[in-house]
């Protein structure tokens, strides 16, 4: 498997984007980012032990799964004409898990930006300047502080995420950084969607994400479980559809760094598949021969067509250090 300097290398002066997913938050703390992690905090008010046991039935931390496995119930009842009020309930859960996985990410997620090093965004400053556009499928603020954070290196790293004054998102522009799934610093409001960034009060933007959910203003977040639900989510939402619309939009080169290939985000891989990206270099990480990396480089290809694909080692991209 070759590494991220040589797969980057062959690609010369070509267009060059890169799509981040969960695994580059988990690179700088798995303890934080993953599944496990939030299902341990998360809270799930009166519905806390019947979701807690549907969870321990199918041994899995992932809230989106068994999203789905709800959604799949719903439907199983319905051809039975099950009581209305049991599918309400089932309807219910579904809601109380998607609100929890919002809220477990805004309790659990680092308070300020010094809790990263600068050492740390200097190496992920350097890892994505090389990237005409970045996307990502992350809602932590991770990335959104190392391309913010000020008098580090490289100096000339500059990006674009499409807000302006008033930190307002206005439509195309230059933009080139693209929240695919929305983010912690992203909400709607009723003069169009807008972000959080820290204030001259030095508010941070973790503490007015918890004070927009205290009163009812959720994050603009695409945790739908299915690739289908996603993106319908999406269309209905400007700033989504317009991110959604440039990933297929992209020539070149695509990396893709820490995406595990679930099927839940095919609406993502159908929309690259369409893109005229020529080639796609996905990450493995640990074990390249593993049984979970050999599932995940099968549907990679099958997502995005053999012919494109090609792994690297994620551990050679040395994204945080």
């Amino acid at each position: 498997m070759i590494s991220f300097k040589e797969a980057f290398s062959s690609i010369g002066y070509d267009p060059r984007s890169i799509l981040l997913a969960n695994g580059f938050s988990q690179a700088w703390n798995s303890n934080i980012f993953s599944y496990k992690s939030l299902f341990s905090s998360a809270e799930f008010g009166v519905r806390e032990r019947i979701v807690r046991r549907i969870f321990d039935t199918f041994k899995t931390y992932d809230f989106e799964k068994i999203m789905k496995k709800l959604i799949a119930t719903e439907e199983i009842l319905k051809v039975y004409n099950a009581d209305p009020a049991l599918i309400s309930e089932v309807q219910m859960d579904q809601e109380v898990i998607k609100n929890a996985l919002i809220e477990v990410i805004s309790k659990t997620h680092p308070e300020l930006p010094h809790d990263v090093t600068d050492a740390q965004y200097v190496a992920v400053r350097k890892f994505l300047q090389p990237f005409d556009e970045v996307f990502t499928l992350n809602y932590d603020l991770l990335f959104y502080w190392a391309r913010n954070k000020a008098r580090l290196e490289p100096e000339d790293y500059e990006t674009d995420d499409g807000f302006r004054r008033g930190q307002v998102w206005e439509g195309p522009t230059t933009q080139n950084v693209h929240f695919l799934h929305g983010g912690l610093h992203i909400y709607d409001t009723q003069a169009g969607v807008k972000k959080h960034a820290f204030t001259e009060q030095g508010e941070s933007i973790i503490e007015q994400v918890k004070w927009n959910m205290g009163n009812k203003r959720f994050p603009t977040f695409v945790s739908e479980p299915t690739h289908e639900r996603k993106r319908v989510r999406i269309q209905h939402n400007p700033y989504l559809s317009y991110c959604f619309d440039r990933l297929g939009e992209l020539e070149g080169a695509l990396f893709i760094y820490g995406h595990s290939f679930d099927e839940n985000d095919r609406h993502i891989f159908d929309q690259i598949r369409n893109s005229r990206v020529y080639k796609v270099f996905v990450s493995v990480y640990g074990d390249e021969h593993s049984e979970d990396n050999d599932l995940m480089k099968g549907r990679a290809q099958a997502y995005l067509g053999a012919h494109r694909v090609e792994f690297f080692q994620a551990e050679s991209a040395r994204v945080w250090r």
